[in-house]
C-alpha cells in the first residue's frame, strides 16, 4: 500500500516474537517497535533479542524502547530516567547500536536523551505542536516518529465517539500523558471526564479525505520524519480497508 514501516504498539514482547513473525511474512517494509518497556525484560535478553531478528531481516528492524508509565509498573518504576540511561548503557555494552534504537519521548529530557543515545524520537498521544517543540529540542538529523490516532468518518460527534475511548483509558489517567498535555495548553479540566471535545479534535485526526490528508500532512511540517498512523476503528469496520482508504487519501499507492 505504499506504508513505510509497521509499528507494533501495546508494549510488544521483549522476545520480539512478534516481530520476527512480521518480518518473515515480508519483504521490504521496517518494523518498529513502539515501544518494548524497559521494566519487562533484561538488557541480557532483549539485547539477545535484537542481534537474532536484525541477523535474520538486516536493515528491516527498529527497536523502540521506553519507560512506559509508572502507574503500570509500579515502585521499579520511581526513578525513570536514570533507570532508561542505565538500561542504554547496558545495550551498548552489549552491542545495540544507537542507530538501532528509538525512545518513547514526550518531555525535554528524554527528548534530548533521544538526541544524545538513539536514532530519535517516538513520541505518543501529541499533536503537531508537541512534533514542533520536539525537533527544536531534538535538532537537524535524529528522527521524529509521533504517534498519530486517525478515524475515518467526516462527523464529528461519530468521530468522537471512537476515538475518545482509546484517549481517556488509559491516557487520560496517567501522570506523564497528563503531564505533556498541560505542557501543550490543556487545562486540568479538558483532562477530566474523558477530554474536552478541544483536546479530542486535537488527538484525533478525522474529516473528509482532504482534511485527514492535511491534519497528518501537519506533524511533517512541523518536522517530523515519519507519523505511525493508529487507524482506529469503528463499529463493523475491517483495519485491512481502512488503511487501504487511508493509502489512498495519502496518494502512498502511487509511490
Amino acid at each position: 500500500l505504499g506504508f513505510g514501516a509497521v509499528w507494533v504498539g501495546g508494549s510488544p514482547a521483549a522476545d520480539l516474537s512478534i516481530v520476527e513473525s512480521l518480518l518473515a511474512a515480508t519483504e521490504r517494509i521496517v518494523v518498529a517497535t513502539g515501544i518494548v518497556s524497559i521494566w519487562s525484560t533484561t538488557p541480557d535478553d532483549l539485547a539477545a533479542a535484537y542481534h537474532r531478528v536484525v541477523q535474520a531481516h538486516p536493515g528491516r528492524f527498529l527497536l523502540g524502547l521506553g519507560t512506559s508509565h509508572p502507574e503500570r509498573w509500579g515502585a521499579q518504576a520511581a526513578k525513570p530516567y536514570d533507570a532508561l540511561v542505565a538500561f542504554l548503557d547496558a545495550l551498548g555494552e552489549r552491542g545495540v547500536p544507537v542507530e538501532g534504537r528509538v525512545l518513547a519521548a514526550l518531555g525535554p529530557r528524554v527528548l534530548r536523551l533521544s538526541r544524545e543515545r538513539a536514532l530519535g524520537a517516538h513520541p505518543y498521544l501529541v499533536t503537531p505542536e508537541h512534533t514542533r517543540r520536539a525537533r527544536e529540542i531534538l535538532g537537524e538529523g535524529p528522527l521524529l516518529a509521533p504517534e498519530q490516532r486517525v478515524v475515518l468518518r467526516a462527523d464529528p460527534e461519530e468521530a468522537r465517539a471512537i476515538g475518545r475511548p482509546t484517549v481517556q483509558t488509559p491516557y487520560l489517567g496517567l501522570v506523564n500523558y497528563r503531564r505533556n498535555l498541560e505542557r501543550l495548553g490543556y487545562a486540568t479540566d479538558e483532562l477530566d471526564g474523558g477530554g474536552s471535545d478541544r483536546l479530542i479534535d486535537d488527538l484525533v485526526v478525522y474529516g473528509e479525505p482532504a482534511t485527514i490528508a492535511q491534519r497528518l500532512g501537519a506533524h511533517l511540517e512541523a518536522g517530523a520524519d515519519h507519523v505511525a498512523v493508529q487507524l482506529l476503528p469503528g463499529p463493523g469496520d475491517d483495519l485491512r480497508t481502512g488503511y487501504t482508504a487511508l493509502a489512498r487519501m495519502l496518494g502512498l499507492e502511487s509511490r
